[in-house]
């Protein structure tokens, strides 16, 4: 029996120690957290997600979230016996959907808010359209007029600079404005790679409903774990790719192209998937880097 507690405790132990290098080397450096996906609609997963941002604020960190609500949305839209629409992956939003979008991820994140809070964290919830974070124009998909949907074109830091140094940790809805002041649903994946961007950040992780990127994707055992920007660009012209994948892969490189030091694509079904590829010498999900950084 003994022996069984001290093997029990010193694994813990060991995890600990795996972890200290990171901690010492991400210690006051920002992390952004794309979450979305199933990872949002399972309230078990959703008090994970919560656990590990909490966490990494508690050890130094300081991360930023950045959210999405498209299920929720969809189910809303439902409800007023609206259908929901896609093109190439992104939301047709008229007026009315707009309207709903903008209510619901309102809703979601003070919920986040609420999480973080009860866990004795200071956490503050915005969107886009607070401090003038996200300043977007109107985006088409392949010329196609797809409604109030913005692509970002400038990132204003300052609100998330302020919250960050009073030790709050920023929760952001994707929704911005126009020069016009009009209001734009924006894809949450776009909304934080252009934050990490402009904040200099150094990681970005998207919290997604995939374990990571493949050479085939009909293949497990293609899995690859790390790739540099050359050899995504290679992945992407052998055909292999498509998709959802690819605009998510360009988020990827823009971002480590753009200064972020490491991107990451983590399965957000798995509970501590974020923690597990931050703190751990494998990881579980891929990671990007630099070509000169090598392999």
């Amino acid at each position: 029996m003994e022996e069984i507690y001290k093997e029990k405790y010193l694994h813990k132990a060991e995890v600990l120690i795996e972890a200290l290098p990171y901690i010492q080397q991400f210690n006051r450096k920002v992390i952004v957290v794309k979450y979305g996906g199933s990872a949002m609609s399972d309230d078990e997963l959703k008090k994970n997600v919560i656990k590990d941002v909490t966490l990494l604020k508690l050890v130094g960190f300081k991360p930023i979230v950045v959210h999405g609500g498209g299920k929720e949305i969809s189910a809303w839209l439902k409800k007023i016996g609206k259908t929901s629409e896609f093109v190439n992956g992104l939301r047709v939003t008229d007026a009315e959907t707009m309207e709903i979008a903008e209510m619901v991820l309102g809703k979601v994140n003070k919920s986040l808010v609420s999480m973080v809070s009860e866990l004795g964290v200071k956490a503050v919830g915005i969107s886009g359209k607070d401090g003038g974070l996200l300043t977007v124009e109107k985006k088409y998909s392949d010329g196609k007029d797809i409604g109030f949907v913005g692509e970002v074109t400038a990132v204003d830091t300052k609100i998330l600079e302020d919250l960050l140094e009073k030790d709050f940790l920023p929760i952001v809805a994707p929704i911005g404005l126009d020069s016009d002041f009009q209001t734009y649903n924006i894809n949450a994946d776009d909304a934080a790679c252009a934050i990490a961007k402009a904040m200099g950040a150094n990681k970005l992780a998207f919290l997604t409903d995939i374990e990571g990127v493949y050479r085939n994707p009909e293949d497990p055992s293609t899995f690859i774990s790390r790739l540099t920007v050359s050899e995504v660009d290679e992945l992407v012209n052998s055909g292999y790719i498509g998709g959802g994948m690819l605009p998510k892969l360009k988020n990827c490189t823009d971002a480590i192209k753009s200064g972020v030091s490491r991107v990451h694509i983590l399965d957000g079904r798995k509970p501590h998937s974020l923690l597990l590829e931050v703190f751990t010498d494998t990881g579980i999900g891929t990671m990007f880097f630099k070509d000169e950084e090598g392999i």
